[in-house]
């Protein structure tokens, strides 16, 4: 006797959430982790593990001038001097001219520069602050100053948590001996979950 269309598709829905549920949990299995652990750091700050923020401060005068007989400033020579010089890194998050003093700065996940120079003397400093391994792996856990491609990493990652939950739960449905025990587990997680949540905005 042949299965029914009904029992068919019930098969083959089940066969998928399994498939996804597998694969998707093993392609995103360290980056969960990566975003499970950083969630316990970034959720308490002063753990450092030993390592300290390093600030490092440099002074100078550039060797060419600042700005151009129009006065435009020539911000481009004065970042590359200040990564050629000082190895400074990161995107430029900034950049201005207030009052004769150019500010540059310079962010990276847990690292950050600014450059002052003086636009009439040329004179300049530099300002690094880096911070420890933990507060780095903090930034990046939040995609703070970490550019548009972490930030697609972080949104594929939650794809497939999502994923992995939605097939989890579809699975569930089609073990008759752990349906309702699971789906009342889901329930009770589901409102404590809830009430956790409310707790803070009381």
């Amino acid at each position: 006797m042949s299965e029914g269309a009904p029992t068919r598709r019930k098969r083959s829905t089940h066969w998928w959430a399994r498939f996804l549920h597998v694969y998707t949990s093993m392609i995103a299995l360290l980056l969960t982790l990566f975003f499970g652990l950083t969630g316990i750091t970034l959720n308490h700050p002063s753990w450092t593990f030993g390592s300290d923020d390093v600030r490092t401060t440099a002074v100078g005068t550039l060797d060419f001038p600042v700005a151009s007989d129009d006065g435009a400033v020539d911000y481009l020579a004065i970042s590359e001097y200040a990564r050629s010089t000082y190895d400074v890194k990161g995107e430029i998050s900034s950049y201005e001219t207030v009052n004769g003093e150019v500010t540059i700065a310079y962010r990276n996940p847990g690292y950050s520069a600014d450059v002052f120079v003086d636009v009439d003397t040329a004179a300049y400093e530099v300002v690094v602050d880096q911070a420890n391994w933990v507060a780095v792996l903090n930034d990046l856990h939040k995609g703070r100053n970490s550019g548009s491609a972490w930030k697609w990493v972080i949104d594929v990652t939650a794809g497939f948590l999502v994923v992995v939950s939605i097939t989890g739960l579809v699975m569930q449905f089609y073990l008759r001996k752990r349906r309702r025990s699971a789906l009342g587990l889901a329930i009770a997680g589901g409102l404590v979950s809830i009430a956790l949540m409310l707790v803070p905005l009381a």
